[in-house]
């Protein structure tokens, strides 16, 4: 709850959501509308029509739209004053943009991902008192709390193993087609740190790691490959004796058939290739391919798997904690909405617990150290996204003597 600023009125709380209209963020926005106590909240957008249809398809009168830029940083701070919380739902090269702004200004916020340079604003929040959370979606997000209830399970920690199968079309907007692109390019330089093990960062490239999991009866079995994800970063960092903390992931199989396919043919490089009297890098001419190929855009299934393996010791025993989501499939969710809601929910689930003071720290913090475990996954289960937990300790039976 807000602090009473006197005996007969409590405090607005307001929220500003950037990147409202987006396909992932607009999920967020409807779950702001059904489930938070706001009492303003402001849908910023650089689609101003867009953002406007998505409100008044909500007819939520706390809900108003504005047009927003998120190129220009100064006119950001100046948006962001008097907010109790910014919801950032941008691509997320302006993930950097967005957390620098809310410390300047001193503001809470979040966002979808994260980037190191995030966390060395850490001092500088901590000193306004405010408490800013990168990466807070699927996955990231949902699979980091897995792995904070494993952490109150356990009485320590030492292997995490983050299963993920993102089963969406290839280019459902801009960033997520970029998102894609960036998973499978071998240039990439986060693909000299993919995975932890035994006290150091180990290179992996693009299709490697190849192991098969089984997710949700959705998406059941799927082959999964080593990505630089922002998990890998942040838990050896949260948990000092984790011995090994890595992400595997995939697409449905025709989206991989067919990155593999570009990979393998050089066209996910930045080597230059000639059209016409000009050169372009390889990779910037297959995005814009993907970009306007209607094909690009359609999917069998939508619909989020996540497993999240942690083990460690209880008791004195080896013990595994094992998750697995499960949500509602694509016809009772709404299509494609089935894919983004499991992203877009957690966003506005960490925005209310954030707001009313549910912090579970100051700074800038990754939800592992930020975001209280029983009512996130409370709230999770409150939308149809429940996660299954599965214990199991190893030991041995020893003989009785006689």
């Amino acid at each position: 709850m807000r602090p009473i600023t006197d005996r007969h009125q409590q405090a607005i709380m307001r929220a500003l959501v950037l990147g409202a209209a987006g396909a992932v963020c607009s999920e967020t926005t409807r779950d702001l509308s059904r489930f938070s106590s706001f009492d303003e909240i402001i849908a910023a957008d650089y689609d101003l029509d867009a953002v406007t249809a998505l409100v008044e398809s909500l007819d939520d009168p706390r809900i108003k739209p504005i047009f927003f830029d998120a190129n220009d940083e100064k006119a950001m701070c100046d948006l962001f004053d008097g907010f109790d919380v910014v919801v950032n739902g941008l691509p997320y090269r302006y993930d950097l943009a967005v957390n620098r702004a809310c410390v300047e200004v001193g503001v809470s916020g979040l966002d979808l991902s994260s980037e190191d340079a995030q966390f060395a604003l850490h001092e500088q929040a901590q000193d306004k008192d405010i408490l800013f959370v990168p990466g807070v979606g699927a996955t990231p997000g949902i699979t980091n709390m897995m792995v904070r209830r494993a952490s109150e399970q356990l009485d320590s920690l030492e292997e995490v193993d983050i299963y993920f199968a993102a089963f969406r079309c290839l280019a459902p907007a801009p960033g997520l087609l970029a998102t894609t692109l960036w998973e499978f390019n071998p240039e990439e330089g986060d693909r000299t740190e993919v995975y932890f093990e035994d006290g150091r960062w180990h290179p992996a490239p693009p299709l490697s790691g190849e192991i098969t999991v089984r997710f949700h009866d959705q998406i059941g079995e799927q082959k999964v490959y080593y990505v630089p994800h922002d998990e890998a970063n942040t838990l050896p960092r949260s948990f000092p004796g984790l011995r090994r903390a890595a992400v595997r992931g995939c697409f449905p199989p025709h989206v991989m058939a067919l990155m593999a396919a570009l990979m393998r043919g050089g066209l996910l490089s930045s080597r230059p290739v000639s059209l016409g009297d000009k050169q372009y890098p390889a990779i910037e001419l297959v995005a814009r391919l993907l970009a306007g190929s209607p094909t690009s855009r359609e999917n069998p299934i939508w619909a989020y798997g996540l497993v999240v393996e942690v083990t460690g010791r209880r008791r004195g025993r080896k013990t595994r904690c094992i998750y697995r989501n499960h949500h509602p499939p694509q016809e009772n969710w709404g299509g494609p909405a089935a894919y983004f809601k499991n992203v877009g929910i957690p966003l506005s689930i960490g925005a209310q617990l954030i707001a009313s003071g549910q912090g579970t720290g100051k700074g800038v913090l990754p939800p592992e150290q930020a975001l209280p475990t029983l009512p996130f996954f409370t709230e999770l289960a409150r939308r149809g996204i429940t996660v299954e937990e599965t214990i199991v300790e190893e030991g041995e039976i020893v003989p009785a003597s006689g």
